[in-house]
């Protein structure tokens, strides 16, 4: 199914007396479909849309096909499972006949809440390798962490971190309010954390250097430690993917209107009643969300003003709004954690230097999407792809030997 429903090919039909329903189909990269003993099922049941079953993977049709392998994750037991009239009790059908897709999107928040949990951590992790080695290898007389190139990325690592973790604790605590719809917060969280997690790892790599991109096993051979970075960054990189892409995630997010629900992370700060000095900065940062909020809604108006039906087909217009919302919406989650991190603990100054550092560097950012929104180079862009896919500059390949020549 991925991320297409309406692609769902798997098929399930009510036996003629009505007490099994016969499943027939395939489906690609079940995870831990290969040792699982049961498993839940979604299949086409005709004019009544998606039912989800209970399968029990030792009934007669049920096959394993084979295990996948992929770039990382080399522990998952990822398959491919085949039905071939499989029997399935009436009993059964889970939630009933026709409720099987939206289980499924219901399914889908937990998991678009644990990926932003999961790449908080590893991102720690990331910046604890980077923060040990910065200050203890040595280049030019001084450790690599006191120039200034080095000390930019750790910074900034540092302070995204704490956003991350902000996105992730707010989405979380959403989700635990009754009867909340965090369908959009949850997409937010998943696609700006995967993505701001990839650009850290990509950081601690370069901090690293050939020490990153060795692998744990030939550092630990050579006696020196065995940081696990070429590991870590082929793990991380199915982030982006899984769960629903980075893409399809910005067009569920422009579908379900980013600004109106910026309100719920901006109610969780009030700028005029900050705890102190220290706070002011922050609330600075706050009323910017109330600000940008306001345009990136006169935005999206504008571009269903200009570009009418098409819009939808826009899809570069509408990431670049949708990373309007998802950055607003970090800016709030991290200036909130900080403010409640120094309620309880008011010696802490580093949560306000985090949020403060954060806040800028996307600030910075919002405003480069926002000049960009209208004035852009889409439509050459777009025009050139269609010259690739058609063929036309097949020029570029030259001087390659291409798949099956020898």
């Amino acid at each position: 199914m991925g991320s297409d429903p309406a692609g769902l090919a798997t098929t399930a039909r009510l036996s003629e007396d009505g007490k099994h329903w016969i499943l027939n189909g395939e489906k690609l990269w079940c995870t831990n479909g290969t040792v699982a003993e049961v498993m839940l099922v979604m299949a086409r049941t005709g004019p009544k849309g998606i039912t989800a079953f209970i399968v029990e993977t030792n009934w007669p049709g049920v096959e394993v096909v084979q295990r996948l392998h992929f770039m990382g994750l080399k522990a998952i037991e990822n398959g491919v499972l085949r039905f071939h009239d499989v029997k399935v009790p009436a009993e059964n059908l889970l939630w009933g006949e026709g409720k099987g897709l939206k289980l499924a999107l219901i399914t889908l928040n937990t998991g678009r809440l644990t990926i932003p949990a999961g790449c908080v951590a590893g991102a720690k992790r990331a910046l604890e390798i980077s923060r040990e080695w910065a200050a203890s290898r040595v280049q030019w007389g001084q450790p690599v962490g006191k120039h200034d190139a080095i000390a930019q990325k750790l910074g900034k690592m540092a302070a995204e971190i704490f956003a991350m973790e902000a996105v992730a604790d707010l989405a979380s605590l959403l989700a635990d309010r009754p009867h909340a719809d965090i369908r959009l917060e949850a997409a937010i969280a998943k696609m700006w954390n995967t993505e701001v997690g990839w650009r850290l790892m990509d950081d601690c790599l370069q901090i690293k250097g050939g020490r990153g991109y060795e692998t744990a096993d030939s550092l630990r051979s050579r006696g020196e430690k065995p940081d696990p970075v070429e590991r870590m960054m082929r793990d991380w990189r199915i982030n982006l993917i899984f769960e629903g892409s980075s893409e399809i995630m910005r067009l569920f997010i422009a579908r379900e209107a980013v600004d109106t629900h910026l309100k719920v992370a901006g109610d969780l700060i009030d700028p005029k009643s900050s705890a102190g000095t220290k706070l002011r900065a922050l609330a600075g940062h706050m009323r910017f969300v109330n600000r940008a909020s306001r345009k990136l809604a006169r935005s999206l108006f504008h571009a269903m003003i200009r570009f009418g039906p098409r819009l939808e087909k826009k899809q570069a217009v509408l990431f670049r709004l949708v990373e309007v919302g998802a950055e607003l919406l970090a800016i709030s989650a991290a200036c909130s954690r900080a403010v409640m991190m120094v309620r309880k603990d008011p010696a802490n100054r580093g949560p306000v230097q985090m949020a403060n550092v954060f806040s800028r560097h996307s600030r910075r950012k919002v405003q480069q999407l926002f000049g960009s929104v209208f004035s852009n180079e889409d439509d050459q862009t777009y025009r050139l792809a269609q010259s690739v896919l058609r063929g036309e500059q097949l020029w570029m390949e030259e001087g390659m030997v291409r798949y099956g020549e020898r």
